[in-house]
């Protein structure tokens, strides 16, 4: 029987608000840099494309420079890949973020795509939890399997301790519904990560913790 060996993984907060991290498994071998305050920049290269389609989402509309280098088990499927970059990225904001004083906490988006709309509500609580309402019209994207996209975003929010509501409230054509999701996602976050110059220094709660 062989047992997973996982590596501690190597997070550094490089500057205010930049982060790495690096994760190694017996599946995957994942680095992650993220600057949440880019310009919207990504460069990625993972294997999985349309993966890497959907976190330029991210990158652009939240307005983050995020890089993400991932090597995986591909010849298995892209479940590792796909999952364990959730997760690496989850590590890169929960670090990037540091004790969250300052920030709006709260962010939401509503993003429409010709027939489909969707709506992303997060909040950077240090709590993890995922509402996840979505049901997409096929199962496959190309080659790619939808059922990864809940995945994704369980790891994402177990690692960077968010609460996340995801809701696709219409749309019949897979790609739009997966493009109205992560815009949304990544809009969210753009605006629960600004900086709220009357919040400065102040943590985001009435009982002085998330």
């Amino acid at each position: 029987m062989i047992k997973a060996q996982f590596s501690k993984p190597e997070t550094l907060i490089m500057a205010d608000r930049i982060a790495e991290v690096q994760r190694n498994t017996l599946e995957t071998q994942i680095k992650v840099r993220l600057n949440l305050d880019g310009i919207g920049t990504g460069r990625f290269d993972t294997g999985v494309p349309f993966l890497e389609h959907m976190l330029d989402q991210i990158a652009r509309h939240g307005m983050i420079d995020l890089d993400i280098h991932a090597k995986g088990d591909l010849h298995i499927d892209a479940h590792h890949t796909v999952e364990d970059v959730g997760i690496s990225l989850g590590q890169a904001f929960d670090s990037a973020t540091g004790d969250k004083k300052g920030i709006r906490r709260y962010g939401h988006a509503y993003v429409p795509l010709d027939e489909a709309l969707s709506r992303v509500v997060i909040d950077f609580s240090g709590r993890p939890g995922l509402v996840y309402n979505v049901a997409f019209p096929r199962s496959h994207i190309g080659n790619f399997d939808v059922d990864l996209f809940s995945e994704f975003f369980r790891g994402f929010v177990n690692h960077a301790k968010v609460t996340l509501h995801i809701d696709c409230l219409k749309g019949v054509n897979a790609h739009h519904v997966a493009e109205t999701i992560f815009k949304a996602f990544g809009r969210a976050l753009r605006m629960a990560l600004e900086r709220d110059e009357r919040m400065q220094g102040i943590l985001p709660s009435t009982k002085g913790v998330l």
